[in-house]
């Protein structure tokens, strides 16, 4: 009778409580990591997550100039038109159900919070269009406030790398990562790992030689090869 395969064995780091000296290291390596969406007030950058949604960032920036020249304010969008919307966004992909997200956004923000965005998880998630990442963006970010870590598909992919989760589920990935770093540093780590993700540790081709990483991640002797 044939021995059922083992169980696939949770990677750990080559260093015990590595999860330190990688805040560390990837510190110094991205000194000026920040959030890549441009904005300049908390609902331009609710308004430019939700536009992210399976877009780059660099997409989404040559958009959002003209939709905040249109619709500055968040009355302004919960006025707008769909289709006038959904012509300005039309590049970033799925802009009907964005454009629909947005107003629906807007108009929530309206009604529900004088017109102001709220800096509050349960209240951010229960606006149309925003889940748990949006919200810890947009928290981390516009307020400065950690009530969790953003996980997009470089947080997820490095995380499993270096062995800090192994999961695939970005609420069990963001749950694995919570107890390992600071609270305080919980935006900056996700900004770390997002900068790392796109400069080295590239989801096919990932350049292990030049990772300031390399002696703390099980996975270098195997996705390099």
């Amino acid at each position: 009778m044939k021995k059922p395969a083992p169980a696939r064995p949770r990677a750990k780091s080559r260093k015990a409580g590595a999860a330190p000296e990688i805040l560390e290291r990837l510190g110094t390596t991205y000194p000026g990591a920040r959030c890549a969406l441009d904005h300049r007030n908390a609902f331009e950058l609710l308004a430019a997550t939700i536009l992210s949604a399976q877009c780059t960032d660099k997409r989404v920036n040559m958009v959002t100039p003209a939709l905040f020249a249109a619709y500055p304010t968040p009355a302004a969008l919960a006025d707008a038109g769909q289709d006038d919307v959904e012509r300005i966004i039309r590049s970033t992909g799925f802009f009907r159900s964005k454009a629909k997200s947005l107003i629906g956004m807007a108009r929530a923000l309206v009604e529900r919070h004088g017109g102001e965005v709220p800096c509050d998880m349960d209240a951010l998630v229960q606006l149309p269009g925003v889940g748990r990442k949006t919200a810890n963006v947009v928290l981390g970010n516009a307020f400065d406030v950690n009530e969790g870590i953003v996980v997009d598909t470089h947080v997820g992919r490095l995380s499993r790398r270096l062995g800090l989760t192994r999961h695939d589920d970005p609420v069990k990935v963001e749950q694995d990562l919570i107890p390992q770093f600071p609270r305080e540093r919980w935006t900056m780590l996700a900004h770390y790992l997002i900068e790392h993700g796109r400069a080295v540790c590239d989801a096919r081709k990932p350049r292990c030689g030049e990772c300031p990483l390399h002696d703390l991640c099980p996975s270098a002797s195997t996705v390099s090869r």
